[in-house]
């Protein structure tokens, strides 16, 4: 499984109409292609000091997954022109690494209380 990690950044002021361009536009069009290996998106936002910083990290099965979204360049960053016209900057390419693990938290048990972060050894 691979993850397809972009940045970009925006003015405060028009931060809210990209992430909604995202939302409303650009994700359910990348939903809609039905691209095989294709398994998701996910949207992080940042509030800078001078700007807006955007991440999606998109999951995919495989690097042809991949190859299918984003054609022979795998790794060039895939920015509509609507989307352009609202990013001050943004990253020309998109890293790719590998998920090697992943842990789900467990809820607690009636009879315990849930362990701080610095209790559970959390890394991050």
């Amino acid at each position: 499984m691979l993850k397809r990690i972009w940045h970009g950044w925006t003015r405060a002021v028009d931060a809210d109409a990209y992430e909604e361009l995202l939302r409303l536009t650009i994700f359910p069009a990348i939903v809609d292609r039905a691209i095989e290996g294709f398994l998701g998106i996910e949207l992080l936002r940042r509030p800078l000091e001078a700007e807006v910083e955007f991440v999606t990290i998109m999951t995919f099965a495989d690097q042809a997954a991949v190859v299918r979204f984003a054609g022979p360049a795998h790794d060039a960053a895939v920015v509509p022109p609507a989307a352009r016209k609202l990013l001050s900057r943004y990253d020309g390419h998109a890293a790719h690494y590998e998920l090697r693990a992943t842990r789900k938290a467990r809820a607690p048990r009636p009879h315990e209380s849930p362990k701080s972060a610095d209790d559970a050894g959390e890394v991050g």
